[in-house]
């Protein structure tokens, strides 16, 4: 697959290795990377973070789920702290990306439907607007961590999403460097910031973007509601809640994927008492949107039918179960009564809309009072056609 840029060790570094013992071999991978490492703050950031930063300066193919969420994290932010003065990363609704030995980045808000780049090397706009034109949807490919730059020959994963002053879709690089040349030229701005003149582009997605990737998922939702027994409604309502679809998810709280899937805890849970496999499933199988799905949608179907089957009323008990897809059982227990078996007790002698206004209003965590709100709204609108 072609790319803008290609990063890799040498080719000679693993024969040297192969020549050493296991420490020499680890001591000298480290000495190596870390002596090669080409920006400053990278550098000082492995070294501050120990073994997580020995095992990344090794090698950047090794599987990211080993080296550490938060390290990849503080590596990340402390780049943007030297070169931008914040600390923008992804999120579960908007894609950020950095490149350019993170002197350029740029924005995918795909709740709002807008596109940001910006850049402190005017030189280096065009090609940034191209990337995110024909960035894919190759999560194993695309490093949201490194200021690697993107792959390009799969269809972008914004096809459709963003159309040129032509009013057409954007599949090669000829048409968006085109398209590039025409957003510079008109759309441009700069401003002065501590680290330097910023140059910037903004464009909006198309305003159906969203039902666009609503699409694109249709037969794994479908697919998934029959295994399970979910209701393919309420799983479009939680992917549109917890991501917008945006199929680069990535949280503070270590989740990933559309159906935001925390490894250690919703992850581990299905693998275990659904999938009957053991440990927990890694980020890179979570971005994958068959596994994310399957997962997500698992993990709907056991809360309801494990953890909260003891609610006889099903609007109850779905009122619960979307609760608890965010804050936990535990937590919605803990909104009627401390004691799990008087909780049971108290919700099964409420009436639906009773459950849904003590969910949304005296639930512990602000968070969760509002998912239901979201979900409820979501699944409405799905209902309703608007989503």
């Amino acid at each position: 697959m072609p790319r803008l840029r290609t990063l890799a060790l040498p080719t000679l570094l693993p024969l040297l290795l192969s020549a050493c013992s296991t420490d020499q071999a680890v001591n000298y991978s480290k000495s190596y990377a870390k002596n090669h490492v080409k920006n400053y703050v990278t550098n000082a950031a492995l070294n501050e973070l120990g073994p997580a930063g020995d095992a990344i300066a090794i090698g950047m193919n090794l599987e990211k789920d080993t080296i550490g969420f938060e390290a990849l994290v503080h590596l990340l932010l402390k780049e943007a702290r030297v070169n931008w003065g914040d600390e923008k990363k992804s999120s579960s609704k908007e894609y950020v990306k950095y490149t350019n030995h993170y002197r350029t980045r740029v924005f995918v808000d795909f709740e709002a439907g807008s596109v940001h780049v910006e850049t402190l090397d005017r030189q280096d706009l065009r090609k940034a607007i191209a990337a995110i034109l024909l960035t894919p949807y190759a999560p194993d490919q695309v490093d949201l961590f490194s200021d690697k730059d993107v792959p390009v020959g799969e269809e972008p994963m914004l096809y459709g999403q963003v159309l040129d002053h032509e009013s057409q879709p954007i599949r090669w690089q000829w048409r968006a460097l085109r398209y590039a040349d025409y957003l510079i030229d008109r759309q441009m701005s700069s401003r002065k910031s501590a680290k330097g003149q910023v140059y910037a582009v903004d464009f909006s997605l198309v305003e159906d973007h969203l039902s666009q990737r609503e699409y694109q998922y249709a037969s794994l939702v479908r697919k998934y509601s029959k295994v399970y027994a979910v209701e393919e409604s309420l799983i479009y309502a939680v992917i549109r809640t917890e991501s917008s679809f945006n199929p680069y998810a990535v949280s503070s709280s270590n989740a990933y994927g559309l159906m935001q899937i925390i490894p250690k805890t919703a992850g581990r849970d299905v693998f275990n008492k659904v999938k009957n496999l053991p440990g927990q499933p890694s980020k890179s199988w979570l971005f994958q949107p068959h596994n994310n799905i399957d997962t997500g949608t698992a993990y709907l179907a056991l809360l309801n039918n494990h953890y909260l089957k003891k609610i006889n009323n099903p609007l109850s008990r779905k009122y619960t179960t979307i609760s608890a897809y965010n804050g936990g059982a535990g937590n919605v227990f803990a909104t009627f009564d401390r004691n799990r078996n008087r909780a049971v007790q108290k919700i099964n002698n409420l009436q639906p809309n009773q459950v849904y206004w003590a969910l949304t209003k005296k639930h512990p965590r602000d968070e969760s009072r509002r998912y239901l709100e979201k979900v409820s709204t979501a699944q409405k609108d799905f209902y309703e056609g608007k989503i």
